[in-house]
């Protein structure tokens, strides 16, 4: 094994170049989603998705950044195929993580300053502990999606939360 600044674990393959990584340092021993057991996996940094819609649409997509991947994926698919969000607005639209993230042990819900405010008084009325966090914050991940028509065009989105770029043709 030959070490390499490609991040994971430090080390790639010689023969192959493939970087290896070290996701088992996302076990914790407490009790939750990453609690170390057989069979078991932690959370990824890369959370890829892929929706065939009954009407030939094809929307890949995904995001990273920690224990919040599995909430923006729901929230960005919820937003676009059953609220009928456009998809750029689906991912702009204000998030929410519930749990730590990028080495930050508190487990409040953070949720962002630009959300609906009725919405942060009845969730602090329902006794959450909610932390603000600034508009289009990087806490929350960077998501982006491409979706095929079956007209055969495409469109993309990508997350003003990251300097990404989307591009579709």
């Amino acid at each position: 094994m030959a070490a390499s600044g490609q991040g994971g674990s430090g080390l790639t393959c010689p023969d192959t170049g493939v970087v290896f990584q070290n996701r088992g340092a996302g076990f914790s021993m407490a009790a939750g989603p990453n609690q170390l057991a057989p069979g078991r996996r932690p959370f990824h940094t890369l959370n890829p998705a892929m929706a065939v819609f009954n009407d030939g649409r094809v929307l890949s997509y995904g995001t990273m950044g920690g224990e919040g991947q599995p909430q923006t994926q729901a929230a960005v698919f919820s937003r676009y195929a059953q609220f009928g969000t456009p998809l750029q607005q689906a991912i702009t639209a204000p998030r929410w993580l519930l749990g730590k993230t990028w080495g930050d042990d508190t487990t409040s819900l953070k949720i962002e300053e630009n959300a609906d405010p009725s919405l942060i008084a009845a969730l602090r009325a329902a006794g959450h502990q909610v932390e603000l966090t600034p508009a289009f914050s990087s806490l929350m991940g960077h998501a982006g999606a491409v979706l095929a028509h079956p007209d055969g065009h495409f469109e993309a989105a990508t997350d003003p939360r990251s300097d990404g770029m989307a591009y579709a043709q």
